[in-house]
C-alpha cells in the first residue's frame, strides 16, 4: 500500500509539474500604456492570429467565423481584455468613471457595440455569466474595411492630443475607432493654481505660459508670467521664444519680432541652430503681417 501511495504521489507531482511548464502561447499576452495629457490608459490583452481563417461574421459555407456577429467577444483570447483609466473619461462623448473594466464587444455587420464591464473576474468572455446589468457603459461605433491586413489582433492608440485619443481595434481587414477624451484643461488649471500658491519659480511661470500658448488660452496671463520668468531668471532663448509666440498670437507683431531677435541672439550663443531657424521663419511671417496691416 505504501508503494502504491508513493506511486500516486509521484504521478500527481509529475502531472502538476508538467502542467506548469512554460510554453509558447498561440495568442501571446501583451500590455500597453498610453499617456494622454495628464491621464494614463492601460490595456492588457492576448493577440490571436487570423491564420488564413475568416475572422468576423459568417464563412462562405454558413458556419460562424472566429468572431460571430451578435455574440459577445472578449476582444482577444484567453482572459478577458482589461482596460484601465486613472482619470474620469468620456468614451464617444459619454462619461465613464476612472477604474479598470473588462472590455467586450458585440460585433454586427454594420455596427459594433463596445462594452466597458464592471465585473473583471470572468474568464474569457464570461458568456454564461455575463450580466448586462454590470455594464458600466456601452457605446456603438461603425466598423471600417481596410486594405491593410492585420494578422494578429492589434489594439493601440492614435491621434493623440492633450485631452483626447482614438482607441484603434484592428484585426484582419476590419478596424474600428473609439474616441476617448479627458478634461485635461480642468486638471491642468487645478495644478496651475496649486503651483502659483507655492512660491513659483521662473521655470514654473514659463511652463504655465507655454501651456497657455499651446492651448491658445489666457494669452495676457501667459505674457505676464513670461515677463516674471525673465525678471527672475534673466534672459533665456526659450523664454523669449514663447514670449514672441504669445505676442504674435495677440497680434502684436512688432513686439513679437523684437522678442524673436533676442531669442535668436541667445540661441546662437548656445549653438541652438534649430531655435535660430524656427525664429527666423517666424520673423518673416510677422514682417508680412505688419506690411499687410
Amino acid at each position: 500500500m505504501k508503494v502504491v501511495g508513493l506511486f500516486v504521489l509521484i504521478s500527481l507531482w509529475t502531472t502538476i509539474t508538467w502542467s506548469q511548464m512554460p510554453h509558447p502561447k498561440a495568442s501571446p499576452f501583451t500590455k500597453t500604456e498610453q499617456v494622454v495629457g495628464l491621464s494614463k490608459i492601460s490595456l492588457e490583452y492576448s493577440r490571436p492570429a487570423a491564420r488564413n481563417r475568416k475572422v468576423f461574421g459568417i464563412q462562405a459555407d454558413g458556419i460562424p467565423a472566429l468572431v460571430p456577429f451578435g455574440r459577445i467577444w472578449r476582444v482577444g483570447a484567453n482572459e478577458s481584455t482589461k482596460i484601465s483609466f486613472d482619470s474620469d473619461v468620456k468614451i464617444e462623448g459619454k462619461h465613464l468613471s476612472k477604474g479598470t473594466y473588462a472590455l467586450y464587444i458585440f460585433p454586427y455587420e454594420d455596427q459594433w457595440e463596445i462594452v466597458f464591464h464592471k465585473n473583471t473576474s470572468h474568464w474569457g468572455d464570461g458568456r454564461d455569466n455575463y450580466n448586462p446589468e454590470e455594464d458600466a457603459l456601452r457605446v456603438s461605433v461603425i466598423p471600417l474595411k481596410t486594405l491593410a491586413f492585420q494578422e494578429n489582433l492589434l489594439l493601440y492608440f492614435d491621434e493623440l492630443q492633450h485631452d483626447a485619443a482614438q482607441l484603434i481595434i484592428h484585426w484582419a481587414s476590419t478596424k474600428v475607432q473609439v474616441s476617448i477624451s479627458f478634461d485635461t484643461m480642468s486638471m491642468m488649471e487645478k495644478q496651475i493654481q496649486q503651483k502659483l500658491q507655492d512660491n513659483p519659480s521662473a521655470q514654473t511661470y514659463y511652463e504655465i505660459a507655454r501651456y497657455y500658448q499651446e492651448q491658445g488660452i489666457r494669452l495676457f496671463d501667459a505674457l505676464t508670467y513670461l515677463e516674471k520668468a525673465l525678471q527672475m531668471h534673466g534672459e533665456t532663448y526659450y523664454f523669449y521664444r514663447v514670449k514672441a509666440l504669445v505676442e504674435g498670437d495677440l497680434g502684436d507683431y512688432a513686439a513679437a519680432i523684437e522678442s524673436t531677435k533676442k531669442s535668436i541672439q541667445l540661441a546662437e550663443k548656445e549653438n541652438k541652430d534649430e531655435f535660430v531657424r524656427l525664429n527666423e521663419k517666424d520673423i518673416k511671417v510677422w514682417q508680412e503681417e505688419l506690411k499687410n496691416n
